[in-house]
């Protein structure tokens, strides 16, 4: 079926780009500058699909009252929000380049497949597009002030979600060769998640969510040591276990894995970059 897919947008002449950055970094910011330079026709940012400066369909995931919540949208962990989408996407016969905005390489590949595209051919992080100083300026914006950043007009954001609306920011693009400068307008919005203060998951409850997949998936498997790390990319798990003889590992662990990971990324909105599994005993 992906194969199949492919295949259907390379022979369309589609490439998906996508730009990567921690949140809060100025991905949304710097979005249409980066359409600009490459050409791209379409912006897949927090839940919305974007064409010239409108919203084509979506959900904002910045019209969210928690922060899970949000990031359950902009990962269209909906299937009604992801099927409207991939629709839109498919009656769009003259697109041919389409960027994806995501916190981590993991998340934009796991966008493009949620919304039937092929995987991105070209991933631009922040860094390479903007300086430290741009990026820990927009980090500080976002940590004291609660301000995201939606690259349509502020017209668009007043139709479609007033609530959250605060302000409008208009950019000014040189061109080479060309006297007149390009203007985009984006709008500053303080999400309701914002005004409340982000919701975080302790590493003492995402260790209870992982024994209880352990346990759910194999009763006789035994957790010895968990631990949990976190970077710019995701969650990693470590995970030392018993297991029972007779146990079938090389499959049974990897479906284990596959099941943590599913489980937890569905429930809490998390990205697990990686679950390894050490096997320190196996018993009778």
């Amino acid at each position: 079926m992906n194969l199949l897919k492919d295949i259907v947008w390379w022979v369309r002449g589609v490439t998906v780009f996508a730009l990567v950055g921690e949140s809060g970094t100025g991905k949304s910011f710097r979005a249409k500058l980066l359409a600009q330079k490459y050409g791209i026709d379409i912006i897949i940012d927090d839940g919305l699909l974007i064409q010239d400066d409108k919203i084509i369909a979506g959900r904002s995931a910045k019209k969210e009252k928690t922060f899970l919540a949000a990031v359950k949208i902009a990962l269209f962990d909906d299937k009604s929000h992801r099927d409207d989408i991939a629709k839109a996407l498919q009656k769009m016969k003259s697109i041919k380049k389409i960027l994806i905005l995501g916190t981590s390489e993991k998340m934009v590949n796991k966008i493009a497949m949620r919304l039937q595209l092929p995987s991105p051919t070209k991933i631009i992080h922040i860094e390479e597009i903007a300086t430290q100083e741009e990026i820990d300026k927009a980090i500080r914006t976002r940590r004291i002030e609660g301000k995201h950043v939606i690259p349509v007009p502020a017209i668009e954001i007043k139709r479609n979600y007033p609530q959250i609306f605060y302000n409008t920011v208009k950019v000014f693009l040189k061109r080479k060769n060309k006297p007149n400068s390009k203007i985009f307008e984006k709008s500053v919005v303080r999400p309701e998640f914002s005004k409340k203060g982000r919701i975080s998951i302790s590493e003492a409850a995402l260790s209870q969510m992982v024994m209880h997949c352990v346990s759910e998936y194999d009763g006789q498997i035994r957790v010895k040591k968990l631990t949990i790390k976190t970077d710019t990319q995701g969650y990693r798990f470590i995970i030392t276990i018993d297991v029972p003889f007779g146990t079938q590992l090389t499959g049974k662990i990897h479906n284990m894995q596959q099941y943590i990971i599913d489980n937890i990324e569905k429930f809490t909105g998390i990205l697990i970059e990686e679950v390894s599994i050490i096997i320190d005993k196996i018993t009778q």
